[in-house]
């Protein structure tokens, strides 16, 4: 079993800057992949950036160059550094982890780009 738990979500002004973190606890493998998806109103979820366990990372194309996926595998923490966010990024931000198979997801973070 394993939990996800996102925060740093909140009301940003366009061209401002979240750092949103993803802590996972319970059975965690060494050997996984650690992603941000998020979903907007009104549109289907969709990947923003994944990163796995040796660092890897594969990005959307709309956040390419303003978003920064990490992790910090002692603490198995992904974060998701993003800067020059647009009114367009407001969007619930869900964590996952894949592993031996699985894919669990966190309860999501509300992100809200607006002046």
């Amino acid at each position: 079993q394993v939990q996800l738990v996102e925060s740093g979500g909140g009301l940003v002004q366009p061209g401002g800057s979240l750092r949103l973190s993803c802590a996972a606890s319970g059975s965690i493998f060494r050997i996984n992949v650690m992603g941000w998806y998020r979903q907007g109103p009104g549109k289907q979820r969709e990947l923003v950036a994944i990163i796995g366990s040796g660092g890897s990372t594969n990005y959307a194309d709309s956040v390419k160059g303003r978003f920064t996926i990490s992790r910090d595998n002692a603490k198995n923490t992904v974060y998701l550094q993003m800067n020059s966010l647009k009114p367009e990024d407001t969007a619930v931000y869900y964590c996952n982890l894949f592993q031996d198979s699985r894919l669990s997801w966190g309860q999501g973070t509300q992100v809200t780009v607006s002046s």
